[in-house]
């Protein structure tokens, strides 16, 4: 347990936590991770040989106990003293549990107990919005989101967006990158040339450097392009019973007389991603798709993401013939632990399996993609959207730091939608409400995702872990948890001389004296009517 202890928190910087529990659903795809990323047989030779050498000197230690073995009283009064302490044990751990104040989490992580913490995740891996968190009144809170969503009313967000000019039926393509920084990049003051392609196509993009993933796993960053709202406490609705026939960027699409595909390289089984986007009007393309000509590498997440592109252009080419616009969502595999790819790709050998490695693999893996894609028929007539689904590490010493949120976006379609830097502050959520606004889409929307070009949208973005609820506005930071607290920050950036202006990574979060009540209570009302709409089945399609 010690040494699984030691390597979770080197991956994610805290104890067994939530993700420890969710992760034991799909034994197979993590054990294999496992098996693949660590050193497990030496580990585990070791831990047997020191574990035989512990029993061999105990053995011979104890033999005067074993031949002067202990009467029945004496084992009742062993047994008394064992259950008693035990009782005290149970008692005191949650107690001291409680304690963990300190303004630093990794203070509070370190002096934890992870077999309890596992316990605890274990336990409220499903979190009532009502019971846990604070809350205002139903009505207040949604006329509350009203100001932030113009044209709702009741207890909705259904409003209609309306564009002045004719809709432009251009396919959509979709790239959600696997754990992928803003700090990879080059703009963002990075000199290790990790990604050379999407530094260049960046200069040609609509690229937006100050959005934010929702959270910190796959399926939350799945939720927030695909549902468009903020990110639900304790599991993503990817992962529910209730999680078919949603309001969805799918469902606009399909309204709009597109084709819709979800390709994944991995088995679209693990986080539940093929129930979600299955029921939710999409077909599927994952790694049972391909035939075994079409694999010239995998492992235990799936094909390499250049087979994953060369399958898409396959499929998208069929699509093409149909004389009908599609929507095809890719989510790439490479940029996993353990970080292994084909040989002879890029100068990170993959037997390294470093982290490194895998950035920049997936960045050829897409100049090979775009490489091929501009050879096709369609290609001038599709927008390619690029982010990445979180960041590589969450970990840091407050509950949400801003670094571990920020994420690489950008929309590519030259010729159509001109290349700029646009620094606004916006959301993970608002990214393809944004691109339905480049297509002059008009459609009724429960989005809580907004068109960021709008004249009417305020800017704010949300972050959270299964349990912390943050929002940012106005440079501040609030966050709302369970057992009904209340934390606010000042957001001071930490300037950075290679950095551009509007590129800032890092802040030091200043916790505020006074709260903003405004803020509280505008984030209470995004994160509790979300709920609410969710619990009482008011975002469906």
């Amino acid at each position: 347990n010690a040494i699984s202890e030691f390597f979770f928190w080197n991956e994610f910087g805290v104890r067994y936590n939530f993700i420890e529990v969710d992760y034991l659903i799909y034994t197979n795809t993590v054990i294999g991770n496992i098996m693949e990323s660590y050193p497990v047989v030496p580990l585990f030779s070791g831990i047997g040989l020191l574990t035989a050498l512990f029993t061999y000197f105990i053995v011979i230690h104890t033999k005067p106990f074993l031949y002067n073995l202990p009467s029945f009283s004496d084992k009742i009064k062993g047994l008394i003293i064992y259950v008693v302490l035990f009782v005290i044990s149970v008692l005191v751990i949650p107690f001291l549990a409680e304690q963990e104040k300190s303004s630093n989490v990794f203070t509070n992580e370190l002096q934890a107990d992870g077999l309890y913490k596992f316990y605890v995740a274990f336990m409220t891996n499903e979190l009532d919005y009502h019971k846990f968190y604070k809350t205002l009144p139903d009505a207040e809170a949604f006329a509350i989101l009203k100001n932030q969503l113009l044209g709702i009313s009741n207890q909705t967000t259904l409003r209609t967006i309306k564009s002045d000019s004719a809709a432009i039926r251009k396919n959509v393509v979709l790239i959600t990158i696997e754990s992928y920084s803003a700090e990879y990049l080059k703009v963002f003051a990075n000199e290790k040339k990790l990604t050379p392609f999407l530094d260049s196509i960046a200069k040609e993009s609509l690229q937006f450097t100050n959005l934010y993933a929702v959270g910190n796993r796959t399926v939350r960053g799945l939720e927030a392009v695909t549902l468009c709202l903020p990110p639900s406490a304790a599991e993503s609705v990817v992962k529910r019973v209730d999680n078919k026939e949603k309001f969805s960027t799918g469902s606009i699409f399909k309204q709009k007389g597109y084709t819709l595909k979800y390709m994944y390289g991995g088995d679209a089984y693990f986080d539940n991603m093929g129930d979600f986007f299955g029921g939710n009007g999409y077909d599927i393309i994952d790694k049972k798709s391909f035939a075994p000509e079409e694999i010239s590498f995998s492992n235990i997440w799936g094909v390499c993401d250049e087979d994953m592109y060369t399958k898409a252009i396959k499929v998208m080419n069929s699509e093409a013939k149909k004389n009908k616009p599609f929507f095809n969502h890719i989510m790439t595999v490479s940029n996993h632990r353990p970080f292994t790819y084909p040989e002879g790709k890029i100068d990170i050998s993959p037997k390294i399996k470093s982290r490194d490695g895998g950035v920049k693999y997936t960045d050829y893996a897409l100049k090979q993609f775009f490489a091929m894609a501009s050879k096709q028929s369609w290609f001038k007539n599709t927008v390619f959207v690029i982010l990445a689904d979180h960041c590589a590490s969450s970990s840091g010493k407050t509950e949400l730091p801003m670094d571990k949120y920020h994420i690489p976006a950008m929309i590519y379609a030259p010729g159509f939608i001109p290349a700029k830097e646009d620094t606004i502050l916006m959301s993970q959520i608002d990214i393809m409400p944004t691109v339905f606004g480049l297509l002059n889409f008009s459609y009724q929307s429960k989005f809580y995702g907004q068109d960021v070009f709008s004249p009417e949208y305020k800017p704010r973005a949300f972050i959270a872990t299964y349990q912390d609820l943050g929002l940012i506005k106005d440079d501040v930071l609030t966050i709302i948890s369970p057992v009904k607290k209340v934390k606010q920050f000042q957001l001071i950036s930490l300037p950075n001389p290679k950095l551009k202006r509007g590129f800032n990574l890092f802040y030091e979060e200043k916790p505020l004296t006074k709260m903003r009540e405004d803020l509280v209570n505008e984030t209470i009302s995004y994160y509790q009517t979300s709920a609410y709409l969710l619990k009482n089945k008011k975002y469906q399609k």
